[in-house]
């Protein structure tokens, strides 16, 4: 990792419209500065996805200079002071400078500032809290993070304390951080975690979720999960994961290395439920149906069928989660580029053998589909000759009756 005193070159900074941009918010002049997430993951070679700038100009003056520019500018939160500028197609959050003048634990009150340094003060850890001009790159650093970067240290911006109570969720963010980019957990944060894990229970359930499920698929995310649950921070909010949910998670994580499919949050949230817990727990995080069912069709326990069976049966991704659940590795991935078939017969098809429509049908449908599966999913002339058997013996047991 090559940490120097200004940004290296990477593939996001040739966008489209960035370049207008940087223009139009007057970053020639030191007005605008690439901000967060970019220009860390930018220092540690890492794709970057999302890009924010941050700039001394109020949100009035910065939808003003983007019109005058030709740049679209949404007002997405333009009382928090971000705007969404549309650049040629280049999608970038351009934020006001800000410092806080009050909090809760879960809204802040901000001002709008031309101070960067206080702006940066404001911001959860010192890795985030990295400036990069927009045009000549040059990096600014008010907290040591480019040092915490090197050290694989998450640190947060002066006293611990005060900045979990200023944002409840910071307690997360910390360990998903961690399982991201640390290699040794600062005591000093991880301590300040545990003595305020009861905030928690102040935070929404979607804003846990969404924080727990990004940290599932983080690099170490089976060794953080582990500190947390030594630590009963989850016992609050979850405290169905337990040292047994690890373990089972840690199982699934190898299970998923071993047959090179990529980590999948719902899945690894499955691994931390038990049956039991599972619709309460799901429910309280407010998943989406399709999450909850999906989590429940993972832990469901109907019968061993061989792996295309279930994959035809439950649908592809469901049946690689319960494969991969229960550590059959070869089999889970023998369905990765698997595409299910579909029955090459209708009910039609057995009215012209001469059932009558309605249950008898559908049943008879059923009996053939049944015995395609076990099969292996035979070709159409073969699924004929199994039509043929099960409407045989329907119309024997009609007439017998």
């Amino acid at each position: 990792m090559a940490l120097t005193d200004t940004l290296p070159d990477a593939d996001w900074m040739q966008r489209p419209g960035l370049d207008r941009l940087a223009e139009a918010l007057g970053a020639g002049d030191g007005a605008a500065r690439y901000v967060g997430g970019a220009v860390r993951d930018t220092l540690l070679g890492l794709p970057v996805s999302d890009i924010d700038v941050a700039t001394i100009h109020p949100p009035q003056e910065v939808v003003r200079r983007l019109e005058a520019a030709g740049i679209k500018a949404v007002p997405t939160g333009i009382a928090h002071g971000t705007i969404t500028a549309v650049a040629d197609g280049t999608v970038v959050e351009v934020t006001t400078l800000r410092r806080d003048v009050t909090t809760d634990g879960r809204h802040a009150e901000v001002a709008f500032t031309d101070d960067w340094q206080a702006d940066a003060a404001r911001r959860d850890f010192t890795m985030n809290a990295l400036y990069a001009d927009m045009q000549v790159h040059a990096l600014h650093d008010y907290f040591d993070g480019i040092a915490d970067l090197r050290a694989g240290r998450v640190r947060f911006i002066g006293d611990p304390l005060q900045r979990i109570a200023e944002d409840h969720l910071r307690i997360l963010r910390f360990f998903r951080f961690l399982a991201r980019f640390g290699d040794a957990p600062d005591a000093e944060g991880v301590a300040a975690c545990i003595d305020r894990a009861n905030d928690l229970m102040a935070l929404s359930r979607e804003r846990i979720a969404d924080e727990l499920l990004k940290l599932l698929v983080a690099r170490d995310a089976v060794a953080v999960m582990r500190l947390m649950v030594d630590h009963g921070i989850w016992t609050p909010v979850l405290p169905e994961i337990d040292a047994a949910a690890v373990e089972r998670l840690a199982a699934l994580a190898a299970s998923e290395a071993a047959a090179a499919i990529a980590p999948d949050p719902i899945r690894r949230l499955a691994a931390l439920l038990r049956i039991g817990d599972a619709e309460a727990v799901t429910a309280r995080l407010k998943l989406s149906n399709a999450h909850r069912k999906r989590i429940a069709t993972a832990l469901g326990q109907d019968g061993a069928q061989p792996p295309q069976a279930l994959g035809y049966r439950l649908g592809v991704e469901s049946a690689i989660d319960r494969l991969l659940l229960s550590g059959e590795i070869e089999e889970a991935a023998d369905l990765v580029d698997w595409t299910r078939p579909s029955l090459p017969l209708s009910g039609g098809a057995l009215v012209e053998r001469g059932l009558a429509r309605g249950p008898d049908v559908a049943k008879a449908l059923r009996a053939v589909e049944d015995r395609w599966i076990v099969e292996g999913f035979p070709d159409a002339v073969r699924t004929c000759a199994i039509a043929d058997e099960v409407v045989a013996q329907a119309l024997r047991a009609t007439s017998i009756a």
